[in-house]
């Protein structure tokens, strides 16, 4: 595209409305208002020039303010379904996330397995969505600052007529001497800190032009933010992972790539008891039940680090690393990830007993314990008897007839066995639940007897590891500082020129007019020139006086 030179000799790009260097409106300048527009100094932005390549339409797009803003709407709403039921991370790891969304929320919970909102944050669609906003983002503050920045960087001090007389600040007087008047004004603000900038003997004075930048500032700050939300999809990154660690187990921690393993040696429950209490705290824990409230769960736990390469099928050769009491707000940290405890569970199932016996004589073969996380299939009791479990139920219920399971958590477990004697080489069938013996072939000679059971507590444990924590924080200081940056500052500018016998005085500020007014007003107090006028409240008051 053309560019366009102006009479006073700055050659400014095409789409210009002021002229970079003087001010003057160029024949891109079409509104018939009698105050300029300054937000970006009518300097050409990309986005109001060029429309024809699709770089050109992509680049138009997400330039608008509009579109950046519709993006965030969708994003909070699209953020929102993520809410609506517990994401696949928090919900118990016991069964597939397909049946436990059925299961719980019915027909909706599977609607939203179905849909992919159980892991909403770290779909594609969402992270593109916030890719859009970082995008919009970028484009919005590139097509705004580069232009603002040449604009402001090559403003002279002597300005065109017209600009001066369309500032909303603007006065001019009639003085002897320009000189002696121009350099009381030039002393004034000095003294208000305005740096002043002379040529021909006319000043331009400038203060608070970085408070311009803040709100880029922010962006950059925002783009910092969303960049490390996009990070925490990263493998490696961030993790946030429940794990469930029963009494004497030993398990692989998430997210170490079998470097680190945890043991839970024992936990430990404790309550409060009125008779071992402050008295002012004796009728709320009796109103909630005498050793009902909990005042303490931990997991004593063991942290061993794996010594070695990793041989797959082979034990993993194990050391010692750290022993710690992980309670709540005091959790084991090491190396890059935390381990928090966050929840309990008392009395689980660990083994069930059950004797195999002769129903009319009673008599007692034999006596099998079965590990409810780990059964054997075949249990052998010697002399030709033996005990084969068929099927397994470890949260047994009835589906229209058919037994089946909730969970894979030992709830209420339930088991299908066939019993092999002697004179049934073949065995008898019989499904053994709580309170509950069903014999489906038929009646058996032999059945499956309660022998026993063995619980322990197993502790609800979250693994966390987030290397995107110093990027959320750098992020906030940086959009922080932008938010202060342009705040509580404001950029002020003061023409001052002389034209004939006149002294011509214009201003503008980005904000805080009353400010930027009193600026001027100090400065011209031991002068001889006037204050000039606020051209939008004259043309306020007279339309006032015409009604």
């Amino acid at each position: 595209m053309n560019e366009m030179k102006c009479e006073c000799g700055h050659v400014n790009p095409h789409g210009t409305i002021l002229c970079e260097a003087c001010g003057k409106p160029t024949e891109n300048e079409k509104t018939k208002t009698k105050l300029l527009d300054m937000t970006y100094e009518g300097s050409a932005r990309r986005s109001q020039t060029y429309n024809k390549t699709i770089v050109d339409k992509i680049w138009n797009f997400f330039s608008s303010v509009k579109v950046g803003v519709w993006l965030i709407v969708i994003t909070l709403i699209a953020s929102s379904f993520g809410t609506i039921f517990p994401q696949e991370m928090y919900i118990p790891p016991t069964m597939a996330a397909s049946e436990y969304y059925e299961l719980e929320h019915g027909f909706f919970g599977k609607l939203y397995y179905t849909l992919g909102f159980h892991n909403l944050y770290s779909s594609w669609w969402y992270l593109l969505l916030v890719a859009s906003i970082g995008i919009s983002l970028v484009i919005c503050s590139l097509d705004r600052v580069i232009p603002l920045y040449k604009a402001l960087k090559n403003q002279r001090v002597t300005r065109h007529d017209s600009f001066l007389t369309r500032q909303r600040v603007f006065g001019k007087t009639t003085v002897e001497s320009h000189d002696d008047e121009i350099a009381i004004v030039k002393e004034g603000l000095i003294k208000r800190g305005y740096n002043i900038r002379e040529e021909n003997g006319n000043i331009l004075a400038e203060k608070g032009r970085f408070s311009r930048w803040g709100p880029y500032v922010n962006h950059i700050g925002l783009i910092i933010f969303l960049a490390a939300a996009i990070l925490r999809s990263v493998p490696g990154m961030y993790l946030d992972e429940v794990l469930w660690i029963r009494e004497g187990e030993l398990l692989s921690i998430p997210g170490t790539d079998g470097q680190y393993y945890l043991e839970n040696e024992s936990f430990l429950l404790e309550v409060y008891d009125s008779e071992s209490t402050d008295e002012v705290f004796n009728q709320a824990i009796e109103r909630a039940g005498n050793g009902m409230l909990v005042s303490n769960y931990q997991t004593n736990a063991v942290l061993y680090e794996r010594v070695g390469d990793i041989v797959h099928g082979a034990e993993p050769e194990l050391r010692v690393v750290k022993e710690h009491p992980i309670r709540v707000n005091e959790p084991l940290k090491h190396d890059s990830f935390g381990i928090y405890q966050v929840d309990f569970k008392l009395n689980e199932f660990k083994t069930m007993s059950f004797n195999l016996l002769n129903k009319e004589t009673n008599e007692n073969f034999g006596t099998i314990t079965v590990d409810l996380t780990k059964p054997d299939t075949l249990y052998d009791l010697g002399d030709g008897y033996s005990v084969q479990i068929v099927n397994y139920f470890p949260d047994f219920f009835l589906n229209e007839g058919e037994p089946g399971t909730r969970t894979r958590v030992p709830n209420n477990p339930a088991f299908v066995f066939r019993m092999i004697t002697p004179d049934k080489p073949n065995g008898e069938i019989s499904l053994v639940a709580i309170q509950q013996n069903l014999e489906p072939e038929g009646n058996n000679e032999y059945r499956m007897a309660f022998a026993g059971l063995e619980t322990r507590n197993a502790a609800g444990l979250t693994v966390r590891v987030d290397h995107t924590l110093w990027i959320f924080g750098l992020g906030g200081t940086i959009f922080m500082i932008g938010v202060i940056q342009g705040m509580y500052w404001n950029h002020r500018r003061v023409w001052v020129k002389r034209n004939g016998n006149e002294v011509w005085l214009a201003a503008h500020t980005n904000k805080n007019w009353f400010g930027l007014k009193k600026d001027i007003s100090k400065a011209l107090e031991h002068s001889k020139i006037s204050i000039p006028i606020d051209q939008t409240e004259e043309e306020k008051n007279s339309e006032n006086d015409k009604t």
